[in-house]
């Protein structure tokens, strides 16, 4: 089979694609620094350098709460041009199926704990990340209506916030696993985080993610939208602790609490993804931290 990953370079396209030849497959992978899927004309290029018979869309322009509030026109025009491209170009050239992945942070702001796939409409998403879960969800009413109008076999994935080896560990547009790493790593004195920690947060290892996403390409054809996650939360103050004591960090951690704390809960259910195609994630947050950090102190330059 034919097969294309945008944002293939990228972190969790990079393990999807480890995935892919791991089980025999050559997928295309597509980088941006090849083909601009914004532009109509790159993203129509590789489709016809690729002619995918199955397309993993990943490609995003993504960061934490800080890269959001500095990037919502661009993260909103973005998320949206791409994936809509790639439905459209997918549909002309008759691509048997379509993987897309969304985010989290589509669901309102106060959405009810454990979130369900049905109450992704009842409210409007936590205001730092809106404009790029609103991107995402837009996709997904693209992928229901190429499906009703052309039988085009387009499902959408909701993962948790995702973490684990080459993760993007840039402080000024990480996620807060890596960029908590990176701190506790560099610092021994002191560490200071935004919010008041109170918030909580589900994590999904990169490569249980790509496990869910080959899971549901191979026995998955539905409308609707289904989560993947642990179903289990931490409070930002319990994962702090926990990364201190997993990289040693014995300095102090200062809450700045004149910034903003984020979406207050992020819990999924995850039952759909088990009843609709066997996905159940097996790495334990301490695990993949410990995993993560391990990779994370073996990419740093070595001391001369």
């Amino acid at each position: 089979m034919r097969i294309v990953v945008t944002g293939g370079g990228g972190f969790l396209g990079s393990h999807l694609v480890e995935r892919l030849r791991a089980r025999g497959e050559d997928p295309f992978v597509a980088r941006r620094a090849d083909y601009d899927l914004t532009h109509w004309d790159d993203a129509e290029r590789l489709f016809r350098d690729a002619r995918p018979e199955l397309v993993f869309h990943l490609a995003a322009e993504v960061g934490g709460i800080g890269a959001n509030r500095a990037n919502p026109g661009r993260y909103w025009y973005a998320n949206l041009i791409m994936g809509a491209h790639v439905l459209e170009l997918s549909r002309v050239n008759g691509v048997a199926k379509v993987v897309t992945a969304g985010t989290v942070c589509a669901y309102p702001k106060f959405t009810p704990v454990p979130f369900s796939e049905d109450d992704l409409w009842n409210g409007y998403p936590e205001e730092t990340n809106a404009p790029y879960g609103i991107a995402k969800k837009s996709i997904l009413v693209g992928a229901q209506s190429y499906r009703a109008q052309y039988g085009m076999d387009a499902i959408f994935l909701l993962p948790a916030n995702l973490y684990g080896p080459r993760d993007n560990f840039d402080l000024e547009t990480s996620h807060v696993i890596p960029a908590l790493i990176r701190k506790m790593v560099a610092s021994g004195d002191e560490v200071v985080l935004w919010g008041d920690g109170s918030p909580t947060r589900e994590f999904l290892y990169v490569d249980d993610c790509a496990e869910g996403l080959l899971l549901a390409a191979d026995r998955y054809d539905g409308s609707d939208p289904v989560n993947l996650g642990t179903s289990e939360e931490i409070s930002i103050h319990d994962l702090a602790e926990l990364i201190a004591e997993l990289t040693e960090f014995e300095g102090e951690i200062v809450w700045d609490t004149s910034m903003p704390n984020g979406q207050p809960r992020r819990r999924l259910d995850v039952s759909r993804a088990k009843e609709r195609f066997g996905f159940v994630a097996r790495t334990t947050l301490r695990e993949g931290l410990t995993r993560t950090i391990e990779w994370y102190r073996a990419s740093l330059p070595v001391a001369t």
